[in-house]
């Protein structure tokens, strides 16, 4: 049975989380701790690309950290953003974010309730007359890009933040049974951090087709994966417990 596990992501800012449920409900260990990180870019290295933010009516958002980033480098620019600029998000918890840094006004901020990308394309083909900036990782694929062409809309895309391995330091324990990912970049890290890993006894879950798909290429065993069952990684986790003990009786 997984008696330590690895979450690959930042701990949860809420004692009510599930993993902490599942901690105390099985007696296991979790560990969060993220593989990948996000760095700032430069105003000099993003002033490169020779993009300007205002000849652009609305903002393309599919994660906390594009706001973050995407306010704190026009603040570096000095940048000021009109507030007839409109904002689409990927889902209602990434448009709630930005009342952090804008007064959040539900005309200005459009998200699919599914909270998926495919799904807030048509809201913008709604929008077709808006000029569309979509910050990007410098670690990122074409695939959006690809669908907005399609969809015939006005946008540009520029890199505003970097992803980058977390390295582990040295003496710093990896003695985990389960490892959990959320993005191929994860994967990519356990690989640089650990180019003789052997993975024997130690579970792995992962969440999302490309994650799978990677961990498969890096020729990893992926034990536990989204069903229509479990469709959580918590829930992933425990019924891999569960599992586990059914085959210890």
């Amino acid at each position: 049975m997984a008696q330590k596990i690895l979450v690959s992501q930042p701990k949860p800012q809420t004692e009510k989380s599930p993993y902490f449920d599942i901690a105390a409900k099985y007696g296991v260990e979790i560990v969060f701790r993220p593989f990948i990180k996000v760095d700032p870019m430069s105003a000099r290295d993003f002033r490169a690309q020779k993009v300007s933010i205002l000849d652009h009516t609305a903002i393309v958002f599919s994660s906390r950290h594009g706001i973050d980033h995407f306010f704190n480098l026009c603040k570096e620019l000095r940048v000021t953003i009109p507030e007839t600029m409109k904002y689409f998000c990927k889902s209602e918890m990434i448009a709630l974010y930005i009342q952090k840094y804008v007064q959040y006004r539900k005309r200005k901020v459009f998200f699919p309730v599914s909270g998926k990308m495919d799904d807030l394309i048509p809201i913008m083909v709604k929008h077709k007359t808006e000029k569309y900036f979509v910050p990007q990782s410098s670690v990122h694929t074409d695939e959006l890009k690809n669908k907005l062409d399609a969809a015939k809309l006005t946008h540009s895309e520029a890199v505003m933040y970097y992803t980058v391995s977390n390295d582990f330091q040295p003496g710093e324990p990896f003695d985990y049974d389960m490892l959990v990912f959320f993005s191929p970049e994860g994967i990519h890290s356990l690989k640089k951090n650990f180019p003789d890993f052997k993975q024997d006894k130690i579970a792995i879950v992962c969440i999302g087709p490309k994650t799978i798909e990677e961990a498969e290429n890096a020729g990893l065993r992926v034990d536990m994966q989204p069903t229509a069952e479990l469709r959580s990684v918590p829930a992933m986790i425990e019924e891999y417990i569960k599992q586990q003990k059914h085959k210890k009786k």
